[in-house]
C-alpha cells in the first residue's frame, strides 16, 4: 500500500529531482551585501544527516570538489554551456573547462547561493535544504533542492545549456565498494537510484565513516529540453562539454567498485535562447531506509513512520517545491533578523552556520510508536551517539527552536539510565557508537567508573530538564523520569560543590580536581532540581535543595576567588577559567551567584583574550567555540558580547584550516586542534535563549522563574 505524506507538513529522503517550474527573481531576491562580508571556513551545500552532509571546503565552488564533513570527496559536478562554450562552475574537473567567474557566496538557515558572471550572462547554483527546526516533518525530509538560473546580463540573448551530476562516492564508505544504478519509472518523474550492491544495513560503526547503504536517486520531472542518464563521469561530462548533451544511452555494466570509471547519475537542460531569468530545479535526496539501531531495534527514519515509500518521497517533494521554497525564504530572513537583533551582523554570520552545522550533525528518526527521537553523532570526536555532554552544549538552540527535538535529544539517555545495564548514581555519557545506540562506549562503558563524568552529566541533565520544563510551560516530562532526576540531585548534592579528580566535558584537557566550573554547573544543577520539585508539587524537597544551592554558591565564590578573577581550580591560586556554566543563572533567572562574579570575569577575560579568541583557561591557548559564546552571554552590556564575538569572527574569516566550524582551536594561530563538524555549535544560540523578547517570540510557552 502507497502511503501519501501530509502537504507540507510531511516531507522526505535523499534523491535529485529536477525540472519544476520556477519562481523568478532570483538574482534580485540576493540579499544586500553584509557590513560584515564573512568567508564561511566550509559552506554548507547538503545538509541533513551525519551521513547525508556535503560541503565545499573552499573559496570557490570551482576550486575543489565538493566534499563529505570528514573530507572525502562526495562529487557533485555543475556546468553550463554558454554559445557553445563550457564553462565550470562547481567541481575541478573537467580540468580543461574554465572556470566560471564566482562574483558571490551567500549563506542562509536553508540556502547557500553562489553568483557567476560569465560571457554576458549571469548565473546562480542554489542548494537549498528545508531545515526548518520548528517543524518536524519539513526538517526530517533529506531532500536538498539545487537550481541552475541564468539570464542575459547584456541585453542580448545567449543559448544556454546546464549540466549536473552526482557521484557514486556518495552512497559508499570506501571506492572500492562496488555499486549498482537503475531507473525508478515514476508518473512525471525520470528517476535515476544508486547504491552499494552489498547494501550492509547498520553493520559499520565510528567516526570517519559514510553511508553505505540504502539509495540516492536523480530524478527529473517530464519537461522539454531535459534528459537524464547513468554513466561514468569522464563520459557524462565529457559528452556535455563537447555536444552540449549526455551520452546515447545508460550505462549498466555493473556491479563494479565506484573507482572503476566512477559511475554517476547526470542531468542536462537546455535553456534554449536566455534573455529573461530562467531556471531548471533538481533535489538531491537520499532514502537511507533504516537510520539507527536503538536497543538492538532497527529504527526508521522519521518521514518513513507512516510507511510511506521513495516514490511518496519524490512525488510529494517536486509537487511542493514552490510552497518548501516561499516557506524557507521567510523562515531565512525572520530567524536571521533575530540572529542581528540578538548579537548584530557578525554574530548572525556565526550563527547561521552553526545552525545548519548542528541539524546536520543528527539523524531525526521515529521510535515504534512515532515518537520523533533526535541523535546527534559526536563527529570527529570519537564517533559516540547521544553524548550528554554534546547534547549539554547544544542544548539552547534546541529549546529555543522546538521543545520536542530537545525530548527527542534526551529520551534515548534517559531511558537507557533508568534500564537494567546502568547502575551508576549519576548520568551516563552516551548511549553508543553511530549509528548504533545499544549502551554506553566511552570510557570503557557501564562496566568501568574510571573514565565516566559523574558531576558533569548529572548537572547537564538536570539543567536540561528544568529549561525544556521552562520551554513547554509544564513538567509532566520530568514526571516520567523523577527517580532518576532524584538519584543523579543526590549525587550532586554529595559529590558536586568540591569535585574530585574526574573529567568533565573538556575532557581533552584530562583529570582536574576541584574544578570550579563544574562545581557551578553543579549548584546550578541542584538549583534547577528545586526548580523541577516546585513546579511538581514538592515544595518540602525544593525548599531543601534551594537552600543547598544557595548556600554552595555562597561558599564558592569565597572557594574561587583569585582577586580579579576566579580560580580555575579552588586549590590553584593565580590560575583562571571560562566560567560559561554561569548563563544558566542568567537564563533561568535563579540569581544564585552575586552579579560581581560575572562581571569580574568578563573584565578579567579580556585582558587575556589573543588573536581569534578567549582561550578555554590558562592551561593552553586552544578554546571551545561553544564556550566562548556562552561566556560572552554572560556579560551585560552588548559592547561586551562583541569583545569576545569580534575575535571569533575574524577566526572564522582567516582560519587556515578549511573544514565544516570547529570548536577545538587555537587562539593565537586559528588552526584546528582537533574537532569538526560537531553538533556542539548549536550553543551559540544561546544569545537567543538567553534574551528574554527574543526568547518570547521563539519559545512563547517559557514559564517565568520561582
Amino acid at each position: 500500500m502507497t502511503v501519501r505524506f501530509r502537504p507540507l507538513t510531511s516531507l522526505l529522503v535523499c534523491a535529485f529531482l529536477a525540472g519544476l517550474v520556477a519562481p523568478t527573481a532570483v538574482f534580485a531576491s540576493q540579499a544586500a551585501p553584509v557590513k560584515n562580508p564573512f568567508r564561511p571556513p566550509a559552506a554548507p551545500l547538503v545538509t541533513h544527516d551525519p551521513y547525508f552532509s556535503i560541503w565545499s571546503m573552499a573559496d570557490k565552488l570551482t576550486d575543489d570538489w565538493p566534499k563529505h564533513w570528514t573530507g572525502k570527496n562526495h562529487a557533485l559536478c555543475a556546468m553550463v554551456r554558454i554559445d557553445g562554450k563550457p564553462f565550470r562552475l562547481m567541481g575541478t574537473g573537467p580540468a580543461r573547462v574554465p572556470a566560471a567567474a564566482q562574483t558571490e557566496l551567500s549563506v542562509t538557515p536553508t540556502k547557500t547561493t553562489y553568483i557567476y558572471k560569465q560571457s554576458g550572462v549571469d548565473l546562480a547554483l542554489e542548494f537549498l535544504s528545508p531545515q526548518v527546526a520548528t517543524d518536524l516533518d519539513l526538517l526530517g525530509r533529506p531532500v536538498t533542492y539545487v537550481a541552475i538560473t541564468a539570464r542575459s546580463a547584456d541585453g542580448k540573448p545567449h543559448s544556454v545549456s546546464a549540466y549536473f551530476d552526482a557521484s557514486s562516492e556518495i552512497v559508499v564508505d570506501d571506492t572500492s565498494q562496488k555499486v549498482v544504478w537503475s531507473r525508478l519509472r515514476l508518473a512525471d518523474i525520470e528517476t535515476l537510484s544508486i547504491g552499494s550492491q552489498d547494501q550492509r544495513v547498520l553493520d559499520k560503526i565510528g567516526d570517519d565513516r559514510r553511508i553505505d547503504w540504502g539509495y540516492m536517486y536523480l530524478a527529473v520531472p517530464n519537461q522539454a529540453g531535459a534528459v537524464t542518464r547513468l554513466a561514468s563521469d569522464s563520459e557524462c561530462r565529457g559528452t556535455f562539454v563537447r555536444e552540449g548533451w549526455l551520452p546515447a544511452r545508460d550505462d549498466f555494466r555493473m556491479p563494479r567498485p565506484v573507482r572503476d570509471r566512477y559511475p554517476v547519475a547526470a542531468a542536462a537542460f537546455d535553456f534554449g535562447g536566455v534573455e529573461a531569468e530562467t531556471s531548471r530545479r533538481l533535489m538531491l535526496a537520499y532514502d537511507d531506509q533504516f537510520s539507527i539501531e536503538y536497543f538492538y531495534r532497527k529504527l526508521r527514519p522519521y518521514w518513513r513512520r507512516n510507511g510511506a515509500e521513495a516514490a511518496d518521497l519524490l512525488e510529494t517533494a517536486a509537487k511542493e517545491y514552490s510552497a518548501v521554497r516561499e516557506r524557507c525564504a521567510a523562515f531565512d530572513a525572520e530567524l536571521r533578523a533575530d540572529f542581528v537583533k540578538a548579537g548584530g551582523e557578525k554574530f548572525a554570520d556565526l550563527a547561521v552556520l552553526s545552525y545548519r552545522q548542528s541539524l546536520a550533525a543528527h539523524k531525526l528518526a521515529a521510535d515504534y510508536d512515532g515518537t520523533p527521537l533526535f541523535f546527534p553523532k559526536e563527529n570527529f570526536s570519537n564517533g559516540c551517539i547521544s553524548t550528554v555532554d554534546v547534547i549539554y552544549p547544544e542544548a539552547p538552540m534546541y529549546i529555543l527552536m522546538n521543545p520536542a527535538l530537545m525530548r527527542g535529544l534526551i529520551i534515548p539517555v534517559l531511558e537507557y539510565a533508568r534500564g537494567p545495564e546502568w547502575k551508576f548514581p549519576f548520568a551516563p555519557h552516551d548511549v553508543g557508537t553511530y549509528p548504533k545506540a545499544n549502551g554506553q562506549v566511552y570510557g570503557g562503558g557501564a562496566a568501568s567508573e574510571e573514565n565516566q563524568m559523574p558531576v558533569e552529566e548529572s548537572g547537564n541533565m538536570l539543567l536540561i530538564m528544568a529549561a525544556l520544563v521552562r520551554a513547554e510551560g509544564k513538567a509532566d516530562f520530568a514526571l516520567e523520569y523523577w527517580p532518576l532526576l532524584e538519584r543523579w540531585a543526590n549525587y550532586l548534592k554529595e559529590k558536586g560543590f568540591d569535585p574530585e579528580n574526574q573529567l568533565c566535558t573538556d575532557d581533552f584537557a584530562g583529570h582536574l580536581a576541584h574544578n570550579a566550573n563544574l562545581s557551578i554547573k553543579a549548584i546550578l544543577g541542584l538549583r534547577a532540581y528545586a526548580d523541577l520539585c516546585e513546579r511538581t508539587g514538592n515544595q518540602k524537597e525544593a525548599d531543601l535543595f534551594k537552600n543547598t544551592a544557595a548556600e554552595y554558591a555562597a561558599a564558592w565564590v569565597k572557594r574561587a576567588d583569585d582577586g580579579d578573577h576566579y580560580r580555575l581550580a579552588f586549590d590553584k591560586p593565580g590560575t583562571w577559567s571560562q566560567k560559561y556554566n554561569l548563563v544558566w543563572d542568567k537564563i533561568l533567572g535563579y540569581n544564585l551567584f552575586p552579579p560581581e562574579v560575572a562581571r569580574k570575569e568578563i573584565a578579567w577575560y579580556k585582558t587575556v583574550q589573543k588573536t581569534y579568541g578567549l582561550p578555554l583557561d590558562n592551561r593552553r591557548e586552544y578554546t571551545k567555540l561553544d564556550w566562548i559564546l556562552w561566556t560572552a552571554a554572560i556579560a551585560d552590556s552588548p559592547e561586551d558580547f562583541a569583545a569576545f564575538l569580534d575575535p571569533v569572527h575574524r577566526w572564522m574569516n582567516e582560519t587556515p584550516d578549511r573544514v565544516p566550524l570547529t570548536d577545538w582551536y587555537w587562539t593565537h594561530t586559528g588552526k584546528v586542534t582537533g574537532f569538526r563538524a560537531r553538533p556542539v555549535v548549536g550553543g551559540v544560540l544561546v544569545k537567543m535563549l538567553a534574551d528574554p523578547a527574543i526568547r518570547a517570540k521563539w519559545a512563547p510557552a517559557w514559564a517565568p522563574a520561582k
